[in-house]
């Protein structure tokens, strides 16, 4: 899963202001308490419930500095917020913290979390593009966890009962395909195709993978933004159209992550773009309608394969912990190759040790390993920036305008274009 290549584009900078250099009120990062005990960490939602047996055998050997999990809201926006505002108080409520890799910057910049000490990881057996999202400013400030790229859910059974030989690569192909499902008995009723376009940080991300995947880009590699360009117009264009044409069924406009699975693995779609932790969910035989009868493929573009979004989440520790010690070897441990091992055994969701991708026991247990990978090398991450949060709200509020029909493809591109040159000057 090797994304080399694209580290450069990591480290764009939208030099938007001074909240770059630290915290409102420019002192030293708070010292903190670097004791052991009992820590709390803030965590997504553990959908699988891997993450509770591995804090229970941690707990096991470990009585006297035993974690809690806390889960964080499902909407990536809300659980940023309350981050947030548990920060700003300077609230020890939380030890460690599962940031997307986005928030980064913004939490070292503003001295909420910590550098961590070097050594701490073993940096050689992570995939190199998922440790460079936990850094800033050189230093790695939280440590990778998660990883990967968004991916197309296909109905195997569906195609090959309409004829179709393999995934579509082009959204041409994809809406062909479609139309051709819809002509069979068992694709009646049946939505083409849907992701997350849900005002929220979703959104941002299948905007972004739209663009992309029509030859665009959000921004150039020096931070300006370009979302006015013929090609990234067609990225909206293809959103747009997907909702006017019926390729995206109309209730989707508030899809965020949970609500496509469900609808993809309930039957009611025939592609579905979304990330990999839906594949062990989408598989099981007793909760799946479509197990068994399902693919994996890269997204498709526009004349040609997509390029996804790069997506992960990394653990780091609060500046206000008072259990720092115990914080830093929790995070250790979690992301040790052992663990990683076992965690990866256990669930689809993607991880940051490189060794799992080429191990011949994972790509059976997950054959969509190699599609990932594949994808991946193709992905972009989202920019790197103190204010990154800004600048996602303002993607959000125009490709709505957009999507919903309150602008056109062409004034909502150049409003948007308008507005995020606002911001990068």
């Amino acid at each position: 899963m090797t994304i080399r290549p694209l580290l450069g584009a990591a480290a764009l900078s939208l030099l938007l202001g001074s909240a770059a250099c630290g915290d409102s009120s420019g002192g030293p990062p708070p010292a903190g308490d670097d004791g052991r005990g009992p820590v709390t960490v803030a965590t997504g939602k553990d959908l699988t419930r891997t993450v509770q047996r591995l804090v229970a055998a941690w707990n096991d050997g470990h009585p006297k500095e035993r974690v809690r999990l806390v889960e964080l809201p499902e909407d990536g926006d809300q659980a940023r917020q309350q981050l947030v505002q548990n920060m700003q108080i300077k609230s020890d409520a939380y030890d460690v913290v599962r940031l997307d890799a986005v928030w980064t910057a913004e939490f070292a910049a503003r001295r909420w979390i910590l550098p961590l000490p070097d050594g701490l990881v073993d940096a050689s057996s992570l995939v190199p593009a998922a440790l460079e999202t936990g850094k800033y400013r050189g230093r790695l400030y939280a440590a990778p966890w998660l990883t990967g790229t968004g991916v197309l859910y296909y109905r195997e059974d569906l195609l090959a009962e309409a004829g179709v030989k393999s995934p579509p690569k082009t959204w041409a192909e994809l809406r062909d395909a479609c139309a051709k499902v819809r002509r069979t008995p068992a694709g009646k009723g049946v939505d083409c195709y849907a992701g997350q376009y849900g005002k929220y940080e979703g959104l941002t991300v299948n905007y972004s993978e739209a663009v992309q995947s029509a030859g665009g880009e959000v921004f150039d590699p020096s931070g300006r933004p370009r979302v006015s360009t013929p090609q990234a117009k067609a990225g909206l264009r293809f959103l747009v159209d997907g909702f006017r044409n019926g390729t995206i069924p109309q209730k989707a406009i508030t899809f965020k992550e949970e609500e496509g699975r469900r609808a993809f693995q309930e039957g009611h779609l025939v592609f579905h773009r979304n990330w990999a932790y839906v594949y062990a969910l989408a598989a099981e035989k007793d909760g799946s309608k479509v197990a068994g009868k399902f693919g994996v493929a890269p997204i498709p573009g526009e004349g040609g394969p997509g390029s996804g979004t790069l997506g992960g989440n990394n653990l780091a520790v609060s500046a206000f912990s008072k259990h720092q010690a115990t914080a830093r070897d929790f995070i250790a441990h979690i992301v040790s190759p052992a663990i990683q091992n076992e965690y990866g055994r256990a669930q689809s969701f993607p991880l940051s040790l490189a060794a799992l991708y080429g191990d011949p026991e994972m790509v059976k247990r997950y054959p969509y390993l190699p599609v990932l990978r594949q994808g991946m090398d193709k992905a972009r991450p989202r920019p790197v920036v103190v204010r990154y949060n800004e600048v996602s709200s303002t993607i959000q509020e125009h490709v709505t305008a957009a999507l919903t029909g309150r602008e056109p493809v062409d004034r909502a591109a150049e409003d948007l274009q308008k507005a995020l040159t606002a911001l990068a000057d």
